[in-house]
């Protein structure tokens, strides 16, 4: 692997050298797959913009946007929830390598999470591999447009419970997973990046 030797702000500012400390593999996956450093900075600041919180990455791939999250929120704990172990192992790899504390992956499916365990979300539309094959990272899961639908129902309704208050930051999403209780606070990045606040316990 090659590893330079960066200060954590420059970690934060260079999608380049960042990308670089992945295996050549997964770097060359970077452009498509993993959540771009402007992004995950934003992304961080509006997820936890309050107290102490927990912040869920659905799909957390090779563990970028939580790795950066945390960096960049050193008081909150960000989590990243991965179905394919070879890139929670390389997320995790990482996370030693950088000795970062307030963050945490786990290999596994999302539905079997309780959502309730945390506090935010950040979702870089980890389901839409399932709609179109050349945004999948690879060929070693099953794809088909009702697992599409069932993921999106079982997120949608996990948020609806989820409390006042509670923050979506979306990324490329088509944003069928989210319920109409949630409020747009703001929109960037030419409308791909989306902000949401729960507005009501209904």
């Amino acid at each position: 692997m090659n590893s330079p030797l960066l200060t954590r702000d420059e970690i934060l500012k260079q999608d380049q050298s960042f990308d670089k400390l992945y295996p050549r593999t997964l770097e060359m996956m970077s452009g498509q797959h993993w959540t771009p450093l402007r992004v995950a900075r934003l992304a961080a600041d509006f997820l936890s913009s309050g107290p102490p919180s927990r912040i869920l990455d659905i799909g957390s791939g090779a563990g970028k946007f939580c790795l950066a999250g945390a960096l960049r929120a050193p008081g909150h704990h960000f989590y990243g929830i991965e179905q394919r172990a070879y890139l929670t192992d390389a997320a995790l790899t990482l996370q030693r390598k950088l000795a970062i504390t307030n963050v945490h992956f786990l290999h596994g499916n999302f539905t079997k999470l309780d959502l309730q365990q945390f506090d935010h979300f950040y979702f870089f539309n980890s389901f839409y591999e399932n709609l179109n094959e050349e945004g999948r990272i690879d060929d070693t899961m099953e794809y088909s447009d009702s697992l599409y639908r069932y993921y999106v129902r079982f997120l949608h309704k996990g948020l609806s419970a989820m409390p006042k208050g509670t923050r979506i930051a979306t990324y490329h999403s088509l944003y069928e997973e989210i319920p109409l209780s949630y409020r747009l606070a703001d929109t960037l990045e030419g409308g791909n990046l989306n902000f949401w606040i729960k507005s009501d316990n209904g």
